[in-house]
């Protein structure tokens, strides 16, 4: 079939319909037995062509012996077929005189069969404008613009009114009626074209439009293709043909001209599932010339070619449409018709079905819609604004609705329950079903393959099992032309990376695609237009919330403060919420017993569902940790080590023994990976729960390297700090040699106290660390570096916190200096709490160690501290009327807030 065939287009049967009654009534005879055209008719002895042309209206006086067996095929009664027949002597049934108003081509008005001429050029564009808006009203300044686009006359109100009269003349019938008549009717806004659908062109073909899109999803694609076919039928150019240009570029005729282009594009696939190309092509034709750049219509004029093969037509279709797309917009072909060429190219089309054979038992047939969507949790709270960010896959705003939604976050976050609960709740929005999969990117099973994936939906679809393309390229091209048009969910589950999902992700728009991953999937986001949607743990309530769903509200409500512990001690996680509560109940245990049998080093061991090896936290992580390159397990593990709650760059280069440039890239694996976040700009940290599971995998030899190294690190730039910032005497430990100069470290003192403060809880955890992991040194020096800085920071909870552990790690070291030194921090800081009399006795303390070992500096300042306690005791007995300065509290008269005092306690140094 050649573009010789652009003329022949269905044939007349749409404004011609009344004599198509005979035909009606037996195709509704024929679907109330639930037969096929093709089954009918084998079972009738006749061919499908024939039967198909008598449907349509084309055989007006079919033979008796035809009709009978057909009424034997169709289990007729006898009254059933005497009506038949009566249709076939009676002609055309009562009310053909009616009018009918045709705009899917010229604009015509029609009296039964009889023409009626309208040919005032206001007449014909008021006629057009009322038609193209019913059943909506077209307001008056529609109307106003549409009979005078270069501006109205003053006159235009009672012009208006005139034609609206007459139009309504032109809609009377006369004579007896035997049911309403158009006509035109005054609306608050301006006027409506009062008429049934019935009584258009346009109500027609969308009634059966309607009706095609309904049938399209039942196991039988004949009868769509039967209600497309007659739809199509009712069209004779585009709408409005031989209007003005203000009318056929009117918005509304420009939605009713895309419907037409659906009704095609639908037409085409459903002629292909039934193997009829060569009955589209001549549609596609007429198509293609009315909208020259539409690459759907043009893929499937080329699909159709091949499949009748005629393959040099349809590569000199390709070849066309490429050159135009690249003259007129600079632009090259879309993947799909691409695909189609590539198809044509291979051979790979199913050849045209001879309409008068039965088809095969092999043939392809629509089975059942898919409904793939795993069952639905029984418990599901919070993510509400989540559940917002994904129903832009649905929105009625084409500015703001997705194609493809990313759902990505670290283990146990609650992706797959997130997608699964969406996907339930907004089923209504994809008639045509949903396809799941668990890709298994993260699983003891080995993770699927796209071409594997694409056999399981291909058949889902429809697709005959031995028909499957091997080719992986072209069974996604496959998958694209068999969901272009529909309106289906697709759901790709756990996913590995971009590659795995970017051949399952459709090309037609009408499809939505959820993803759920461990990976951020940052490649489909920069390249295939993906939103990204990331999964962070829950809030507090949520997470309470989710807890008295599964444990029951009574209980959690008893128990409130437990429950809230339980929920924190999980870390909002909502896997291991779950699992604690399974736990809850299969026990019947109280909720503050359960947290208690929780604390403790081994907590990711308890919370496992006994008997279940996939209801464990740890199984979750284990998961996404071996996927890991080694030299990323290895930073994932030794992350775990960290004093604080985030680490640098540098600082994670330090802990790993790697260069600066090496951390960064895996730190971005990681993170990526959803096992390490970026808390802030360049620093990053673990979920509590993930930092256990780290700390547990790490060997005992390689904590104490890693720590060692990254508490030096620490000391190093610290003592670096205090030297730039508190320049005073050395600190009284013994010489640990020449350090490095601190401007080699810091550029000023903003760095430095930028440094600082960054690391400020770091730091503060690292001197307890270092005194537990058997690096007293380490510790020691470390808080004689920072306590200047948290002392005038009057961060004093964490001074004394430091200074106490560095008495200890001095006790270890075996330095009685360090002790005495450790002692004066812990005195000034109880000072600056107002805990003055331990204050007093810490200070005597600190006296006799620096006696001990020595010490001439360290006994002065003790005594100086004591006498001032004593000055201030007795100043604030009664009648005493000198209060106590800051000359009395330093005994040398420094200045409050100086670097070297503060609130008048002088540092040491």
């Amino acid at each position: 079939m050649s573009e010789r065939t652009s003329a022949e287009v269905l044939s007349p049967g749409g404004p011609e319909g009344e004599q198509g009654a005979f035909g009606h009534r037996l195709q509704a005879y024929r679907r109330r037995a639930g037969l096929s055209q093709e089954a009918a008719a084998l079972r009738a002895g006749i061919s499908t062509r024939a039967l198909r042309d008598i449907e349509r209206g084309r055989v007006q006086r079919p033979q008796a012996r035809t009709l009978q067996q057909l009424a034997e095929v169709l289990e007729l009664s006898g009254s059933e077929l005497a009506e038949l027949l009566a249709t076939t002597r009676t002609g055309p049934p009562r009310g053909a005189a009616r009018p009918r108003l045709l705009i899917l081509g010229p604009l015509a008005l029609q009296r039964g069969r009889a023409p009626v001429p309208v040919t005032s050029p206001m007449l014909r564009r008021l006629l057009g404008l009322l038609a193209l808006k019913h059943p909506e009203p077209s307001t008056q300044r529609e109307i106003t613009d549409t009979l005078w686009p270069s501006g109205p006359p003053s006159s235009h109100q009672s012009l208006i009114h005139t034609y609206v009269s007459q139009v309504r003349r032109l809609l009377d019938p006369g004579g007896p009626r035997t049911a309403p008549a158009p006509t035109v009717v005054r609306t608050p806004t301006g006027y409506l074209l009062q008429a049934s659908r019935s009584q258009t062109d346009l109500g027609h073909f969308d009634e059966l439009l309607a009706q095609a899109e309904r049938l399209h999803r039942t196991p039988d694609p004949q009868a769509a293709y039967e209600s497309l076919t007659q739809a199509l039928q009712w069209w004779r150019g585009p709408v409005l043909a031989d209007a003005d240009p203000v009318l056929r570029q009117h918005p509304a005729a420009v939605v009713v001209n895309e419907r037409r282009v659906k009704a095609v594009l639908l037409y085409a696939d459903t002629a292909l599932l039934l193997r009829r190309p060569e009955e589209a092509v001549p549609v596609l034709w007429s198509m293609v010339n009315t909208e020259p750049l539409h690459e759907g219509l043009h893929a499937r004029l080329i699909l159709t070619l091949g499949s009748c093969g005629e393959q040099a037509a349809a590569l000199n279709v390709y070849s066309r449409l490429r050159d135009r797309l690249d003259k007129e917009l600079g632009i090259a072909p879309s993947a799909e018709v691409r695909d189609a060429h590539l198809r044509v190219l291979r051979q790979q089309l199913p050849r045209a079905q001879h309409p008068d054979r039965p088809a095969p038992a092999g043939r392809t047939a629509a089975g059942p819609l898919p409904a793939q969507l795993p069952a639905m949790s029984g418990s599901y709270v919070g993510r509400l604004r989540q559940m917002r960010d994904l129903d832009a896959l649905v929105s009625p705003d084409p500015a703001r609705r997705s194609h493809v939604m990313a759902v990505v976050g670290a283990p146990g976050v609650g992706k797959t329950a997130l997608a699964k609960h969406w996907a339930h709740a907004r089923r209504e929005h994809f008639a045509d079903g949903q396809l799941f999969v668990d890709l298994r990117g993260h699983s003891p099973l080995p993770a699927l393959r796209p071409g594997d994936v694409l056999a399981q939906f291909l058949r889902a679809l429809g697709a005959p099992p031995d028909q499957l393309p091997a080719d992986e390229d072209e069974a996604a091209a496959l998958y694209r032309t068999l969901l272009a048009d529909r309106q289906m969910l697709i759901v790709l589950d756990n996913a590995r990376d971009a590659e795995q999902v970017r051949p399952l992700i459709p090309g037609a728009r009408g499809c939505a695609v959820v993803i759920t991953s461990r990976s951020r999937l940052a490649g489909l986001v920069a390249n295939d237009g993906a939103r990204q949607l990331a999964l962070d743990v829950l809030d507090p309530d949520e997470a309470r919330r989710l807890l008295g769903s599964i444990v029951g509200e009574c209980a959690a409500s008893a128990e409130e403060e437990a429950a809230r512990r339980l929920v924190r001690v999980c870390g909002g996680l909502p896997l291991a919420i779950r699992i604690a509560g399974a736990n809850l109940v299969a026990r019947d245990t109280g909720i503050a017993g359960y947290c208690a049998e929780l604390a403790g080093d081994d907590m990711l061991s308890r919370l496992r569902v006994e008997g279940d090896r996939r209801s464990t936290v740890r199984a979750a992580f284990d998961l996404s940790y071996l996927a890991l390159p080694a030299e990323a397990r290895r930073m994932f593990r030794l992350l775990g080590l960290m004093p604080g709650p985030d680490v640098s760059v540098n600082g994670a280069a330090a802990l790993a023994d790697a260069t600066s440039a090496a951390a960064a890239g895996l730190l971005v694996t990681l993170t990526d990976a959803h096992l390490v976040r970026e808390r802030g700009a360049g620093r990053f940290g673990l979920h509590d729960l993930v930092r256990s599971y780290a700390r547990e995998l790490v060997s005992a030899q390689e904590a104490h390297a890693a720590r060692r190294r990254l508490f030096e690190w620490y000391l190093y730039h610290a003592d670096a700090a205090a030297r730039l910032l508190y320049p005073a005497e050395p600190a009284p430990g013994p010489s640990a040699g020449a350090a490095a100069s601190a401007a080699l470290v810091f550029s000023d003192h903003g760095e430095a106290s930028e440094w600082l403060d960054s690391e400020r809880e770091n730091l503060a955890g690292a001197v307890p660390q270092a005194a537990g992991a058997g690096l007293p040194t380490l510790a020691w020096r470390l808080a004689e570096s920072l306590h200047g800085f948290l002392s005038v920071g009057m961060y004093m909870g964490e001074c004394l916190k430091v200074a106490t552990a560095g008495l200890f790690a001095a006790v270890a070291d075996g330095e009685p200096r360090a002790q005495a030194a450790a002692q004066l921090r812990r005195a000034e800081c109880l000072w600056l709490l107002a805990d003055r009399a331990q204050a007093v006795e810490l200070f005597g303390s600190a006296l006799e160690l620096a006696r001990q070992a020595d010490w001439d500096d360290g006994q002065a300042l003790a005594l100086r501290r004591i006498g001032a306690a004593r000055r201030e005791e007795a100043a604030a007995r009664p009648g005493c009327g000198h209060m106590p300065t800051s000359h009395d509290l330093s005994g040398r008269g420094g200045a409050v807030g100086s670097p070297e005092s503060v609130a008048g306690v002088e540092l040491i140094r």
